[in-house]
């Protein structure tokens, strides 16, 4: 498959979010309790995301990723427990565009790795990944993620 990578300049996001750790066989249910309760959390506070939901990963121990699951906001807003404010990028990154099932997301990290590797340039670590449409509503073949490294 031919991905599309870029490198670009993203401004700061505010999000509200859930920082947790999960074994990867456990994601769909720790991704779905998380987005529910922040979905509760900014109902409650007569708030809507700005876009679409997000999961970054800080690590890839398959065991025991270190995640952050949230939404991003129009502005920051208070936390509650461990629903909490934060902001993703403000800098440069590297992105692409995958469209399939999630178990195979890995061979667009494999090309957006090799395209920072030939661009010289080098991630911090953190991967986020934005899930454009609704895997309730979409076929598997039909899901989009935007991939992004954030860039040193």
């Amino acid at each position: 498959m031919d991905y599309k990578c870029e490198i670009k300049e993203m401004p700061a996001q505010p999000v509200l979010s859930i920082r947790t750790k999960s074994a990867v066989q456990e994601l769909p249910q720790v991704l779905g309790a998380s987005y529910g309760a922040i979905a509760q959390y900014m109902g409650n506070l007569g708030e809507n995301p700005t876009g679409a939901p997000f999961v970054a990963y800080y690590n890839m121990d398959m065991q025991n990723l270190d995640i952050e699951i949230g939404f991003p906001v129009s502005h920051p807003l208070a936390g509650q427990g461990n629903i909490q404010p934060n902001q993703v990028f403000g800098g440069k990154v590297a992105t692409c565009l995958y469209v399939g099932p999630y178990s195979d997301v890995g061979t667009a990290y494999d090309a957006l790795t090799q395209f920072i590797k030939d661009k010289g340039v080098e991630s911090t670590g953190a991967a986020y990944e934005f899930y454009l449409n609704d895997p309730q509503t979409v076929q598997p073949s039909e899901l989009q993620t935007q991939i992004y490294f954030s860039l040193k």
